[in-house]
């Protein structure tokens, strides 16, 4: 891939976490003011709808006994329930905290597939994933005034997100995007009504004009972060644009900051640099290793005249 495709990667990489970061925001703000179970009920109908529209016009069926595969079935089931801790915790915590916790998935996602699919990590890859760790802990502080147990949630969330990451590459690769993304909507509805069922709480039937703003602004930045991440990584190097995926905490702790008045405090700030600044040397350590890989498996290659 070209430096120019990298380059445009990189910017609808930091497009979608931008996206995905107002629609936290604006997800925050509804499921304060509505119950969590409903909001994830209206945002998971209208969105499976837009997309299967759009995989209908690539040709790419919704309604299909691939639905129901194994890895297909887990990866809907860790979708949704980590879309039903996800909206809880954002209903309970601050959006800065909330931010800083997700951005621990990556060094999870490593842990579990080294544990599960039996892929190679030393020891400086598990090493960052303890500092890793350690970072969250900070960010939690478990044991003092500080500690917010709603925290957990989001801890939860993020380990569903990467069984849900590590499902989709047990997947065939010929299942189109579009395919997975409606999936996903789908399964976020049966967890809507799940949380709904669990908090004892009726849908309210006429919601009130000022939560709309709210509501639509959720759903159009969740599509347009799916569009945006679903690109970036097509156009450019997967070990080249991932990184990016940690500006979501900065805009998170911008919005927050701004539309929420939250103020994060150094506990935060150094538990969240711990998280991040591992999770990029774990991004490193497999951009070196593929690419010895590579030039290891280039020089074996014989040279034809």
């Amino acid at each position: 891939m070209s430096d120019s495709d990298n380059t445009r990667a990189s910017l609808l990489m930091l497009g979608s976490m931008a996206a995905f970061a107002f629609e936290d925001l604006f997800l925050k703000r509804s499921a304060t003011a509505l119950n969590p179970g409903q909001v994830l009920v209206m945002i998971g109908t209208v969105g499976a709808v837009f997309f299967w529209l759009a995989a209908a016009s690539k040709g790419q069926r919704i309604l299909t006994r691939r639905a129901f595969a194994p890895a297909a079935l887990l990866r809907s089931v860790c979708e949704g329930l980590a879309s039903l801790l996800y909206v809880t915790a954002l209903s309970l915590i601050p959006l800065s905290t909330n931010a800083a916790l997700l951005q621990a998935s990556p060094l999870v996602v490593t842990m579990g597939a080294a544990l599960f699919l039996r892929e190679p990590v030393g020891w400086r890859r598990w090493s960052a994933i303890l500092v890793g760790f350690i970072g969250v802990l900070i960010v939690l502080r478990p044991g003092t005034e500080g500690f917010q147990i709603a925290g957990l949630l989001t801890v939860a969330s993020v380990i569903a997100l990467a069984a849900r990451d590590l499902s989709t590459r047990m997947m065939p690769a010929d299942i189109g995007t579009f395919q997975l993304t409606t999936w996903a909507y789908i399964s976020i509805v049966p967890a809507g009504i799940l949380l709904m069922v669990i908090a004892g709480a009726a849908p309210v039937l006429t919601i009130p004009a000022t939560q709309w703003p709210d509501l639509i602004g959720a759903l159009i930045t969740g599509l347009v972060g799916y569009w945006a991440v679903t690109a970036a990584m097509r156009v450019g190097e997967v070990s080249f644009v991932a990184p990016f995926r940690y500006s979501r905490l900065v805009f998170a702790v911008i919005l927050a900051t701004l539309f929420l008045g939250e103020r994060p405090d150094i506990w935060m700030i150094a538990g969240s640099a711990l998280i991040i600044g591992s999770g990029l040397y774990t991004f490193a350590r497999e951009r070196n290793l593929r690419r010895r890989a590579r030039l290891q498996t280039l020089s074996k290659v014989p040279v034809t005249r």
